[in-house]
């Protein structure tokens, strides 16, 4: 929602100060300076990425477009789904989890949110197999820390596509404008105002770059650079959770070994979790 926002009020501002500066809009409008642009940045975006990277990169671009799912509420339902989780393994024993790894749909443990998060699903589902397998605590989290680098380095593979992307947007604004000054020059017998309107239509393709780049793409590349650390947030919070589940700790300490790790601004505070754990008893 912000970066639609932020894209009005760029237009906003940047065409507005335009109008009131005596400019004309239809100026522009110039379909082919936009069409190199365009053209030519698809062509290295295409010509520098795997299909995988493209198709990671598109996701990530309109995901932007939407709130980042990773709210207080999710982060609530996560501590509920570890609070039932700890408690079933205090009153019946580890083993007592077989059921809920192979079947975590099935099992009343975890929440809607956490369930449809197929990727935190699977992370949370494999390690909970090696806790029952009497994995060293130490390895565990070794083995945690390893996936989570691993998720978050291929997570920046779609971001850097995107940035570089913007990164190239106003050179490819001045390939379009050097054809246009080209195009100009072979036209010098023309009248003058028809020149001027040759010229204009020049220097808005180094216009366009510019603003296309820093403007609409790089923002996106941005956000998606934010919604990535919150992703890995979420890991580390179930990292967190699993390692306490191991270790046998209290369910109320894991939930608050959990918290901890939940950004400032969306962690659920103390009493707002008391409350929410007090519903889930009654």
């Amino acid at each position: 929602m912000f970066v639609i926002i932020g894209y009005v009020v760029i237009l906003g501002c940047v065409l507005g100060g335009f109008l009131i500066a005596g400019g004309h809009i239809g100026v522009l409008i110039q379909p082919v300076e936009l069409l190199i642009i365009f053209g030519a940045a698809m062509g290295a975006f295409l010509a520098g990425n795997s299909l995988s990277t493209i198709k990671a990169a598109v996701a990530g671009g309109m995901g932007t477009l939407k709130g980042s799912r990773y709210t207080k509420d999710y982060y609530l339902e996560l501590l509920m789904s570890f609070n039932a989780l700890s408690q079933k393994a205090r009153k019946e024993g580890l083993l007592s989890l077989e059921k809920v790894v192979d079947d975590p749909e099935g099992s009343s443990i975890f929440g809607e949110k956490i369930v449809h998060d197929h990727h935190l699903m699977e992370f949370i589902s494999d390690k909970l197999r090696l806790i029952l397998t009497g994995v060293d605590v130490n390895q565990l989290e070794e083995i945690m820390d390893a996936e989570i680098e691993v998720h978050h380095e291929a997570g920046h593979a779609p971001i850097k596509a995107v940035q570089r992307l913007a990164d190239g947007m106003p050179a490819f604004g001045i390939v379009a404008a050097v054809m246009g000054v080209v195009h100009t020059m072979e036209s010098v017998g023309i009248p003058p105002a028809e020149l001027g309107k040759l010229i204009a239509a020049a220097l808005v393709g180094t216009f366009l770059g510019i603003l296309i780049s820093y403007g609409f793409v790089a923002p996106v590349a941005a956000v998606m650079e934010d919604r990535l650390e919150d992703e890995a947030n979420v890991y580390r919070c179930a990292q967190k959770g699993l390692l306490n589940c191991a270790k046998g700790t209290s369910p109320v300490m894991t939930l608050e070994f959990m918290r901890t790790t939940i950004p400032h601004h969306i962690r659920p505070g103390y009493t707002e979790l008391e409350e929410q754990l007090k519903g889930a008893k009654g």
